[in-house]
């Protein structure tokens, strides 16, 4: 039992671990061979912008930004990985395509968006009211949990917070925006509020039977 946990763990871990190799890998190729790959991340409200919607939670503005985003998409994708296996990669895919529809959409214009924060609000979000919703006790302890590590990702949906910082609160709204509707849409999906069966009780324990109506005499001892 205990060694099924442990692999279940470690599989909830890999998909993250891959994802934040992924983003080691594009900024390491980024930085050796001098690519500017930055200037392919979102640009809200033109064509070229588009591909930001694919591109830009892949690209970050240095190592520090980088490992600033690394951790918490490594403890919220497997928190996502292992509690929501089931729908995981539908909130991961919808997070990240549906964050970056709506920045291209909404977000200021002559800037470029880039960072995986956006996709990080989402998922905190989606962990933090799906456990609301469902009301299962275990998924309320990881929106507890989330609210704990990450409750203070709320501040930085308030651009007055940062003024004259190239921070894109833009995204960090939409992806909160994103989780929450996403834990609405697949509340039904995926792991479930646990029903307890308490088993049948006789008739004369029915609190819908008048106490007149109860036969006494089956309570009663037969003497021979």
């Amino acid at each position: 039992m205990i060694e099924a946990e442990k692999i279940r763990i470690y599989r909830s871990m890999i998909y993250p671990i891959l994802f934040v190799a992924l983003l080691w890998a594009i900024k390491g190729m980024d930085e050796l061979f001098s690519l500017d790959l930055n200037n392919w991340g979102l640009i809200p409200l033109t064509p070229r912008g588009l591909i930001g919607i694919f591109t830009s939670p892949l690209l970050h503005a240095n190592l520090a930004h980088l490992f600033a985003n690394s951790i918490p998409l490594l403890v919220l994708g497997s928190f996502l990985f292992y509690f929501y296996k089931d729908i995981a990669w539908k909130i991961f895919g919808w997070t990240y395509l549906m964050t970056g529809i709506w920045v291209w959409t909404f977000a200021r214009g002559g800037s470029i968006h880039i960072g995986a924060s956006g996709l990080i609000y989402g998922l905190a979000s989606f962990l933090f009211f799906s456990g609301i919703i469902r009301r299962d006790n275990s998924l309320m302890v990881i929106s507890i949990l989330t609210a704990f590590l990450y409750g203070g990702l709320i501040w930085g949906i308030f651009p007055q917070f940062f003024p004259n910082q190239p921070i894109s609160w833009e995204s960090h709204l939409m992806g909160l925006i994103a989780g929450l509707v996403l834990a609405l849409y697949f509340r039904h999906d995926g792991p479930q509020r646990k029903i307890y069966d308490w088993g049948d009780e006789s008739d004369d324990n029915d609190p819908n039977i008048p106490w007149w109506e109860t036969d006494e005499t089956n309570n009663s001892e037969k003497v021979e």
